[in-house]
């Protein structure tokens, strides 16, 4: 009991600004609903439970699970500027261009390598020149722009994400100096822009090539940039000593209230009909939804110890450390399963008949096996690398 005493009493100590525990938490929960969401698509599971009794349905948090793409997006931005609020001053912008592409490109290259080595193999393009086209479009991380590496591309299609990214860090050490001398004006200023450019998209018949685009996620970066400015603020108000139990009370209910309007959010989302529905809808919560998430990450590093070890936990904080690994693989590893029929069942289509039993294992297995691949090329691959290339 000493022990537990001692370990859960770092939890109770005033945060550390080195490194945001919770945050593990939150970038874990935001990867692995994303492949829940991508997993549920084939095998078609919905979870329900039983609270006191009552049966409740967790299928709203698999219907809208993309949207926590956008968490995802928010985090980045806050992570991005916070050692700025500390220091005072940004990285050199080639110091920070050769960190993020030591972060990034070493995996994703070896990722785009796999899948288009696989998609020959499997002759998924039409012509060479279709290949080749789709390969650079992948390798100069514009292959968000253009239908034929974007929509129609053999390759992961979850890379988008990276290649959005990679389009901003482009843009961070203007934004992010920006940010630093006029926040409220480049606040304003980039959300303007995301407004405009969603409102542009929502009028289109077919919208599905802008929905993702850089422009369109301008505000959640912003927002990113000011929740870490107003942590920092929060953090050096409190001082030394930190909080009460009072005001981490209060910042454990401002969580949860969060926690409920999100729900609210996910299930109206998760209620909408049809791909044009779902994309229109995502692009009205955007904002919404990503500033809630935003006051509950801040919440959250000041809440109680039970909250801040629920969320900044060691195995929050190792699949914080395998999610970028996961989130590439989890798909392909889960449609090849079921392609593959690794798992008996009675059916032709067990996901189509609910087969409940091959459902569950389906699952499982899915899970397993891509926390099990991502683990590997996280510390056989990607932190090798980075060790090597940061020297």
């Amino acid at each position: 009991m000493e022990k537990i005493r001692l370990y859960m009493g770092r939890y109770a100590r005033p945060v550390d600004t080195r490194h945001l525990d919770v945050l593990d938490g939150f970038r874990a929960l935001f990867v692995f609903l994303v492949g829940w969401y991508h997993i549920w698509q084939q095998g078609w599971l919905s979870p329900t439970v039983n609270i006191f009794g009552r049966v409740i349905s967790l299928d709203f948090l698999l219907r809208s699970g993309y949207i926590w793409v956008d968490g995802l997006m928010l985090l980045s931005g806050f992570l991005l500027y916070l050692p700025f609020t500390q220091s005072g001053q940004l990285q050199k912008p080639l110091t920070f261009y050769r960190n993020r592409l030591i972060r990034i490109v070493p995996s994703y290259l070896l990722c785009i390598l796999f899948f288009f080595v696989l998609a020959l193999v499997e002759n998924k393009y039409a012509s060479t020149g279709d290949a080749v086209k789709d390969l650079l479009a992948h390798l100069t991380f514009t292959h968000t722009l253009f239908p034929f590496s974007y929509q129609q591309t053999p390759l992961n299609g979850a890379l988008w994400t990276l290649g959005v990214e990679m389009q901003f860090y482009l843009l961070f050490p203007l934004l992010g100096r920006c940010f630093r001398k006029k926040p409220a004006l480049t606040w304003g200023a980039m959300a303007a822009i995301a407004f405009a450019y969603r409102h542009w998209a929502s009028t289109l018949s077919d919208n599905s090539l802008y929905i993702n685009q850089l422009p369109a996620f301008l505000d959640v970066y912003a927002t990113g940039f000011a929740a870490a400015h107003i942590f920092a603020g929060l953090h050096k108000k409190m001082g030394k000593d930190g909080l009460d139990n009072k005001a981490k009370l209060f910042f454990t209910v401002v969580f949860v209230l969060c926690a409920c309007l999100a729900v609210g959010i996910l299930k109206e989302q998760a209620g909408q009909n049809g791909y044009d529905r779902i994309r229109l809808g995502q692009l009205q919560q955007r904002f919404p939804f990503t500033v809630l998430l935003a006051t509950a990450m801040i919440a959250a590093t000041f809440s109680l110890p039970a909250l801040r070890f629920l969320m900044g936990n060691p195995l929050m904080s190792f699949l914080s450390a395998i999610s970028l690994q996961f989130y590439m693989y989890h798909q392909f590893l889960a449609v090849r399963i079921r392609e593959w029929n690794f798992l008996p069942h009675q059916t032709d289509s067990p996901w189509m008949y609910g087969e409940y039993d091959w459902q569950v294992k389906f699952i499982l297995l899915s899970f397993l096996a891509a926390v099990a691949l991502a683990s590997l090329i996280t510390y056989l691959f990607e932190k090798p690398i980075a060790r090597k290339l940061r020297k």
